[in-house]
């Protein structure tokens, strides 16, 4: 049962990341075309550069998660990688207890109070021309909440590493071969 909840959260988290992988396409769209237009007429806003700064925030808090369920969080695999495969896993349990989920749900905590306060006034920004900042300060309690469930996730795929009901590749990084790399380059170049 809880390996099922932890696949719903896996799950969710990498269809979040799917869709806001697309704002990274949108922020380099806008910043070339906030460019073009700067320097050929002379004319910008800093709407432009508020909505790159929006598209970028969304892209780090919304993913966030998803780097943790892949693995590719930071950490330092010098020292860890020297340790059994159980040590680490362990390493990893008392990180998430101990730092993960409690600065999280901190974070969540108040961030929502923050956010609220923000939509409720319709805050707007201090620059001229500027947007709404609610959506932008929306993102860090959103973000966070991504984050504490994918460290639920972890945590209970730790579990399970420990107790033996799976193997560690339910949690492993994916480090793709030189071969496996090519073949992405080939079939990205298709589209």
């Amino acid at each position: 049962m809880f390996m099922s909840v932890s696949r719903a959260i896996d799950t969710l988290n990498e269809k979040i990341a799917a869709v806001v992988g697309w704002a990274l396409l949108a922020a380099v769209v806008i910043c070339t075309v906030n460019a073009l237009i700067r320097y050929t007429f002379n004319a910008s806003s800093n709407a432009w550069l508020e909505i790159q700064w929006y598209l970028f925030a969304a892209m780090f808090m919304l993913a966030s998660s998803h780097t943790l369920k892949r693995d590719e969080h930071v950490r330092i695999d010098v020292i860890a990688g020297r340790f059994s495969k159980r040590t680490q896993v362990w390493i990893d349990l008392f990180g998430f207890l101990l730092f993960l989920m409690p600065i999280s749900l901190l974070i969540v905590y108040y961030g929502v109070p923050f956010a609220l306060l923000s939509i409720q006034s319709a805050e707007m920004s201090s620059n001229a021309g500027g947007l709404i900042v609610w959506p932008a300060k929306l993102l860090v309690p959103l973000g966070f909440l991504l984050m504490l469930l994918q460290g639920v996730s972890e945590i209970i795929k730790r579990i399970a590493f420990l107790a033996g009901k799976i193997d560690g590749h339910e949690f492993a990084k994916h480090v793709a071969t030189p071969e496996e790399e090519i073949e992405a380059i080939k079939a990205a170049n298709k589209l």
